[in-house]
């Protein structure tokens, strides 16, 4: 396993605040969030892969923020409604082994494959990048392939297992939290040597004095998590900016 399983820091945090600027949609029965750079350009798009929380305003807010650098950004609801709820998480109810048997990729692949194939037929995308916070960047790394996606990066990712990290066939890079029972020194290591066997383009950038999760949910009103998700954000615009 290059990455655990999620566990009960997936779903603790912060709800951050602001007003999405983008739409939700329905295609082919998936609700999906789509927001547009100012030009409206499509040539070039993001994938975002969601939390646990799936389509909630903290993964909106990012979405914009990546529309305005320039990618349309497609955000499918990988849960089919049946995401962890905020309130379950502020009040502790979350129950996560309840909830992960119906969310296995026997039920996400074809949400994933649905929504890149509306991307590239019905939204005339040409390259497609892909974001994946905690449970999504299992699927970024799953579907890092030619005329899938081209271009990957994920923030704290859970459950990416070795053999689907090194199956990788495009540029991927990881931004990893000091404190993470997920993605924890052992498996980042690990995960370092699986990388430079699949002999791609890849980078992971440590953060420290954060934890699992600060990519999407961090406490923007500690400075060093502001600035730490903040950074993290760059990175992808920066990877996705060269690689794309």
């Amino acid at each position: 396993m290059a990455s655990n399983p999620p566990a009960a820091c997936c779903a603790s945090g912060f709800k951050h605040e602001g007003n999405p600027v983008g739409e939700i949609k329905d295609f082919d029965g998936v609700n999906t969030y789509i927001t547009y750079p100012k030009d409206k350009s499509a040539d070039k798009a993001i994938l975002f892969l969601t939390d646990i929380f799936g389509i909630f305003p903290n993964a909106q807010l990012l979405a914009d923020e990546f529309a305005s650098n320039g990618y349309l950004t497609v955000i499918p609801d990988l849960f089919q409604g049946d995401q962890i709820s905020v309130a379950a998480m502020e009040s502790g109810k979350a129950d996560l082994p309840a909830w992960f048997p119906n969310h296995q990729p026997a039920n996400v692949d074809p949400i994933v494959e649905k929504t890149i194939k509306y991307m590239r037929e019905t939204l005339g995308v040409k390259k497609i990048g892909a974001v994946g916070y905690c449970f999504g960047g299992k699927y970024v790394a799953r579907y890092l392939k030619p005329g899938q996606i081209d271009v990957g990066y994920s923030a704290h990712p859970s459950f990416i297992t070795h053999e689907e990290l090194g199956a990788i066939q495009g540029p991927f890079s990881i931004a990893a939290a000091e404190v993470d029972s997920i993605f924890t020194t052992q498996l980042r290591h690990e995960s370092e040597e699986t990388l430079i066997k699949a002999a791609q383009p890849w980078q992971i950038n440590l953060f420290s004095g954060v934890t699992h999760g600060f990519g999407v949910r961090a406490d923007l009103k500690d400075p060093k998590q502001k600035w730490a998700k903040e950074q993290a954000f760059v990175q992808a615009v920066t990877w996705f900016n060269q690689y794309l």
